[in-house]
C-alpha cells in the first residue's frame, strides 16, 4: 500500500506549487524565492470542523515558531486584509489547478506556494477530506503537516535526510523538532537568530 506523499517536484524549479510528501535526492533545497522582509504575516481564511478553532490556531502558532526560533523572522498573525501567508482547508478542485484527491485515496495531505508577489504566493491549503488530529496516534497531525508546509511557504524545498522536517514522507509527529539540515536551510535564506522574534497576535486581541 502506498504511503501519502508530497507532490512537490524533487528538485527546485519554476513550478510554484508544493505539496506534502515525495522523496528528494538531495539535502535541503531552496525553491528559488524568499520573503524580502523579516516580518512576515499570516492569517486563517477557513477552518476544518474536525478540530476546534483554538486547536488549529495553536498548531499553526507552534509550527511557525519552529522556524522563527532559529531565524530573525517575525511571523505575526493578522486578522484582516491581505497576509503574506494565508491558510485554508479545501476540498478537491479548489481553484488553483492542483485539486486534492480526497480521503478515498489520501495521497496528498496539503500543499503550499513558495514566497513571491502573486496573490497565492506563500499560501497553504490543507485537504479537508483528510482526518486531522492533534496529539493523537490517529489521522494526520496538523502541527506536523503545518510545520512542513510552512517550510515550503518560507522558501524551503525537500530534504532526503530522514530526520529532517522537510523530508517528504509523513512520519511520527511526536517530539517534533527541526534537524540541523532544516536549520541550515532556513538560515541560508534568512540568517541566524540574534534573539527570539516570534509574536503571538490573537485575532480577538
Amino acid at each position: 500500500m502506498s504511503k501519502p506523499r508530497c507532490g512537490v517536484p524533487d528538485l527546485p524549479n519554476k513550478v510554484q506549487y508544493r505539496n506534502k510528501r515525495q522523496l528528494s535526492p538531495l539535502p535541503f533545497t531552496h525553491l528559488g524565492t524568499k520573503w524580502n522582509s523579516n516580518r512576515v504575516t499570516w492569517k486563517i481564511n477557513s477552518f476544518t470542523r474536525q478540530l476546534s478553532e483554538q486547536e488549529q490556531r495553536s498548531a499553526f502558532y507552534r509550527a511557525f515558531k519552529l522556524w522563527s526560533d532559529v531565524t530573525p523572522l517575525t511571523i505575526q498573525q493578522v486578522s484582516g486584509g491581505k497576509a503574506d501567508m494565508e491558510i485554508s482547508f479545501e476540498r478537491y478542485d479548489h481553484g488553483d489547478n492542483s485539486p486534492f484527491d480526497g480521503k478515498a485515496t489520501g495521497n496528498t495531505l496539503a500543499h503550499a506556494f513558495q514566497p513571491g508577489t502573486s496573490d497565492i504566493s506563500g499560501d497553504t491549503h490543507f485537504d479537508d477530506d483528510e482526518v486531522w488530529t492533534v496529539n493523537s496516534d490517529q489521522g494526520t497531525d496538523l502541527y506536523y503537516a503545518a510545520a512542513h508546509e510552512f517550510g515550503h511557504a518560507l522558501g524551503l524545498g525537500h530534504s532526503n535526510r530522514e530526520e529532517s522536517l522537510m523530508y517528504p514522507l509523513y512520519r511520527d509527529a511526536s517530539n517534533l523538532k527541526l534537524s540541523m539540515d532544516d536549520i541550515s536551510g532556513i538560515q541560508q535564506l534568512y540568517g541566524k537568530l540574534p534573539t527570539s522574534t516570534f509574536q503571538e497576535h490573537h485575532e480577538n486581541d
